[in-house]
């Protein structure tokens, strides 16, 4: 395969065609269900849709299908098909829901404007995950305008994942018979550890959702009369909190939500530890003094992609501060995250969580955990020696450096139930998530080099995952 010609195609392409087309697809606000309830009546959701079924249809790729598929109540699949040159077949992954605007966006950016700076396509979903399947495509394509032969590809993009992904299992019952049973699964969903190298995914942790309401009186009341005789909802919540988290280190103190580290991932954060140094910690945008929770970059990858963690993502109850008077308010709501880690079944976790919140109520206080969403994490099934051999070889011709493993601290649903369905299956997990790039919050963007890289990373990998069938076949 000829290196040089699939940089010049996919670069070509990335410029001409796939940028253009992430611009008009973030202008669209097409935020997952769980942020947007109405999504099929705002339209946005199959504006998104529409926008990447016109741009695949167009693509000169021999016998492609490529439909829209739609289940009653559900968010909609793109479902493309490419006939590969023997009977194996290739799944790749991706989704085109976003998450909300979130604030903080510097004064010149807009989460749905595009804009095009230092090689970078800032706004919102462009990174995370719209540019998935133009990538995915593009590969294929680099690899037919050579004319070199890869298997059947499956190419899958859900509208869910930013929502727990909880329609996209109906699918894979609906589609089992068309998917088939892949050998090889790429996910264009995850992080790099910078923009040097092809980074892998190896394990993703679980995540358990969920509201803690505190209610202390059925209506607010002057803190003056009410305060030193009735009970703070707030300070309730914080000693609920102190149950789950050790306030001084962060440390998840339920049993339950911890598990061993297996040595080879403590090895491969040890070696990404020594390739990334302190940016593990320098790419956020630290404020006043702040500092992490460790100064030693493996502790802090290990805190990040295995050791469990609590994050309070929103709240309720609690005024503005232009609001906020004299008043003991009667309730506190908060939306709890957690972070598990990838060996832990999160269903157990999250009833774990909720009898350790709701026993023995301070003060007889009405307290309640309501338990939305609970995704197991994903930890890789061992690599084939010619998926590694073929990541190295695939990074090393296009980002001049070999490839590196990492974990990574968030969660893609889809993972854990491919490696479920399909035992056996190869995983190439890989993005363009890297350094401040900061998917789900403000300023967001996608490093454009990395993606066209990425791209070429891919179309190496099908290209070797071909060639080992061969060789298995003779």
């Amino acid at each position: 395969m000829d290196t040089t010609r699939i940089s010049t195609f996919v670069d070509q392409i990335w410029d001409d065609s796939i940028v253009p087309e992430l611009c008009e697809y973030i202008r669209i606000p097409n935020k997952s269900p769980l942020f947007d309830p109405d999504w099929d009546k705002a339209g946005h959701m199959d504006r998104a849709v529409a926008l990447m079924e016109r741009w695949c249809k167009a693509q000169p790729l021999d016998g492609m299908t490529v439909e829209v598929v739609r289940l009653a109540g559900r968010t909609p699949v793109l479902m493309i098909e490419v006939p590969g040159h023997n009977d194996d077949t290739v799944l790749l992954y991706g989704h085109l829901d976003k998450q909300p605007e979130f604030t903080g966006w510097d004064e010149d950016l807009d989460p749905w404007v595009p804009s095009l700076r230092d090689g970078k396509l800032y706004g919102r979903g462009g990174a995370d995950d719209g540019y998935a399947v133009y990538g995915s495509l593009a590969a294929i394509r680099a690899l037919q305008e050579q004319g070199q032969a890869h298997a059947r590809c499956v190419i899958l993009i859900e509208a869910c994942e930013e929502s727990g992904s909880f329609d996209l299992p109906f699918y894979i019952d609906e589609l089992k018979d068309r998917i088939g049973h892949p050998s090889l699964v790429v996910c264009l969903d995850a992080e790099c550890g910078n923009y040097e190298q092809l980074w892998c995914t190896t394990s993703l942790r679980g995540n358990v959702v969920g509201t803690l309401e505190v209610s202390v009186l059925t209506e607010g009341v002057h803190s003056g009369g009410a305060s030193g005789i009735v009970p703070s909802s707030f300070r309730i919540v914080r000693a609920l909190l102190g149950r789950i988290e050790d306030t001084a280190s962060g440390r998840i103190l339920l049993e339950n939500l911890n598990a061993p580290i297996p040595e080879q991932r403590v090895e491969q954060n040890r070696a990404t530890a020594e390739v990334l140094g302190n940016s593990v910690f320098e790419r956020f945008a630290w404020a006043g003094n702040t500092r992490p929770l460790s100064q030693d970059p493996l502790e802090l990858l290990l805190n990040n992609t295995w050791r469990p963690t609590l994050c309070v993502t929103g709240a309720a109850g609690i005024p503005n501060l232009d609001s906020a008077g004299n008043v003991l308010r009667p309730g506190t709501a908060i939306k709890l995250s957690f972070r598990l880690p990838p060996s832990l079944p999160a269903e157990a976790a999250g009833l774990a969580i909720k009898e350790a919140l709701e026993a023995d109520p301070p003060y007889g206080s009405q307290v309640e955990f309501k338990l939305e969403s609970a995704m197991s994490g994903w930890d890789a099934p061992p690599v084939a020696e010619w998926l590694e051999a073929s990541m190295h070889k695939a990074s090393n011709a296009f980002f001049g450096a070999p490839a590196m493993c990492m974990g990574t601290g968030g969660s893609i649903p889809f993972m854990g139930m491919l490696g479920e369905r399909f035992p056996g299956v190869q995983f190439l997990i890989t993005g363009v998530l890297g350094p401040k790039s900061n998917a789900h919050g403000p300023n967001e963007f996608l490093h454009i080099a990395t993606g066209k890289r990425v791209t070429a990373c891919v179309a190496q990998v099908l290209a070797d995952h071909y060639r080992r069938d061969q060789a298995q076949a003779a």
